[in-house]
């Protein structure tokens, strides 16, 4: 029997000449607070906005990556404190399967009042085929929100809570012409029930607008939107603009029948280089309801909070989500994207954005009445995390004539 050889190192073996790295003994501990070394993002949740209250946690987030470096998934679980509903957890999960197909899986529940899930479902994201969708589906308790009253100069002593437990379910189908432009049709069902609030210091709806508002609510929306769209980037643009005109229709119930309203609107975002590492962003949203018959106050035109969507609410970051709601409602938003540093994490590439922002917009309920006057201002500034090609995670900070509002989240804003 032959001797045996000497014992193979464990390991890539260093280059001649060098010596292997010296670990100290409490490798095992710091390893966790590098994110070089860590097995995942020990991300801090602390969100403070006028609807929340203050929301304290940690999210650890594992960035799953691929042969160049570039993530192709996202589990991201929390725990965490809310006052008004005691202790919650979230899972997540995001999957970049390609840059054409996406899907993610967002579920959650805190010890009182709240519980979600969601599931959403993209391909043809780039529209270099012929057909685009969209699928997505969601329950969604939420104690959060607030009603003001009707109008563009609805008091904040006015305020009042509710609960809103929505069931929801939406298929967007688009005919791609080209790359650039787009015919989309949206198909949305919703079941939303305005249930008594919950939080001990806001009076609840019924007390003060009467339970008329309070129920059960069906909306079935059928919308036809084009689209023109040539950004560099789905996730993370930096130059081109994406502009979308939209009409529709929702009725109470079945396809057309007892139409509750009718609403048609613009909705523009554009990306300019103005220096180095530096981008200047803007969007404007406009949406009008011509026809409204018994519609209930949420589906309403609403500006308020840190989110955009297409031919919904429309972002006001120094105030909780739907705080000002009306027939109609104008949108603006400019900000300056600076990138201000970047480092390694796990195995992919981090980059730190910082951007000064500016929210303008108001609601009115006259078609002739001017969009550009008598606005909400808001200031602020934005802190992003981007992980190209699919990430951004985003803290964006305002401030109003009500005081200030933090708000987090996955993308940007608009």
């Amino acid at each position: 029997m032959p001797a045996p050889g000497p014992t193979p190192p464990l390991g890539p073996t260093p280059p001649p000449g060098t010596l292997p790295p010296v670990r100290s003994k409490w490798y095992w501990l710091t390893r966790w607070f590098d994110p070089s070394t860590a097995p995942f993002i020990p991300v801090p949740e602390i969100a403070t906005d006028p609807d929340s209250g203050t929301t304290l946690g940690i999210l650890p987030t594992v960035l799953l990556t691929n042969d160049k470096h570039e993530i192709d998934r996202i589990i991201a679980p929390d725990l965490l404190h809310n006052p008004n509903f005691g202790f919650g957890f979230h899972a997540r999960m995001y999957d970049y399967v390609s840059p054409d197909e996406q899907w993610s899986v967002i579920g959650g529940a805190k010890q009182r009042v709240e519980r979600e899930l969601e599931l959403e479902y993209e391909i043809g994201r780039s529209r270099q085929d012929r057909w685009s969708f969209t699928g997505s589906l969601a329950y969604d308790r939420d104690g959060t929100p607030r009603f003001y009253g009707v109008g563009n100069r609805t008091r904040e002593p006015d305020q009042t809570n509710y609960t809103a437990e929505q069931k929801f379910v939406q298929g967007q189908l688009g005919y791609n012409f080209n790359p650039f432009w787009q015919l989309l049709y949206t198909a949305r069902l919703r079941v939303i029930d305005v249930l008594p609030g919950t939080i001990s210091d806001v009076p609840s709806i019924e007390t003060r607008y009467g339970r008329e508002q309070l129920g059960t609510n069906h909306e079935v929306l059928n919308r036809l939107s084009l689209i023109f769209d040539n950004l560099d980037d789905l996730t993370i643009p930096s130059r081109g603009v994406k502009l979308v005109a939209y009409a529709g229709i929702a009725s109470n119930s079945g396809l057309f029948n007892e139409t509750a309203y009718s609403e048609m609107g613009v909705d523009g975002r554009a990306f300019m280089p103005i220096a180095d590492r530096t981008i200047l962003a803007t969007h404007l949203a406009l949406r009008y309801l011509p026809v409204t018959h018994e519609v209930p106050f949420w589906a309403l035109s609403s500006i308020g909070g840190g989110d955009s969507s297409v031919g919904g609410p429309q972002p006001l970051r120094g105030f909780g989500g739907g705080r000002f709601y009306d027939r109609n409602s104008f949108s603006y938003s400019v900000e300056v994207r600076r990138n201000i540093f970047d480092f390694n994490a796990i195995s992919t590439h981090v980059e730190i954005e910082m951007a000064p922002f500016v929210d303008m917009g108001r609601v009115f309920s006259k078609s002739g009445t001017s969009p550009i006057s008598h606005l909400h201002t808001i200031g602020g500034v934005g802190f992003r995390g981007i992980a190209r090609p699919y990430v951004v995670g985003y803290v964006d900070i305002g401030y109003g004539s009500e005081g200030s509002a933090v708000f987090t989240g996955i993308n940007y804003p608009f």
